[in-house]
């Protein structure tokens, strides 16, 4: 196994853990929370007071970071969590900036994620609307094939 195929099995991995804890976290509750920095409390009490914000954000993260680890449908999953890493990202940056390493690292990781899957990404960026057959595409990283 290549270095390069070690580190995105680490990223997807490590990915994956982060977002099915985090996300089963958002129900159980077992990881405990600081108290959100003064800025936040507004914006989160906005979103909790919706009633469906929060079960919808960790069950998807939840979802997404078992298909990571699954290694099943990696690039859907890739899709559904980059809006959540974005947002993130952008509370820690501007509302509670204590928190920021760990979007940081998600974001690497993500990042690192998406690049060793670009094969797959690229025909959303085609110019053309015509679909390939799926033997076309590259198998998924860290795949290995059935003999």
């Amino acid at each position: 196994m290549k270095l390069n195929d070690k580190l995105s099995l680490a990223s997807r991995l490590l990915l994956g853990l982060i977002f099915a804890v985090f996300g089963l976290n958002g129900f159980l509750h077992f990881i405990p929370q600081p108290p959100p920095a003064p800025n936040a409390v507004a914006f989160l009490t906005g979103m909790m007071s919706t009633g469906y914000f929060f079960p919808l954000l960790k069950g998807t993260e939840v979802v997404a970071g078992l298909l990571l680890l699954a290694n099943v449908a990696t690039p859907l999953a890739l899709v559904l969590l980059a809006p959540i890493v974005v947002n993130i990202s952008f509370f820690h940056a501007f509302l509670a900036p204590e928190g920021l390493p760990l979007p940081l690292v998600i974001v690497a990781l993500l990042a690192h994620q998406a690049w060793s899957e670009r094969a797959r990404f690229a025909p959303l960026f085609s110019r053309s609307a015509k679909a390939k057959p799926a033997s076309e595409y590259p198998p998924a990283a860290n795949v290995v094939p059935a003999e």
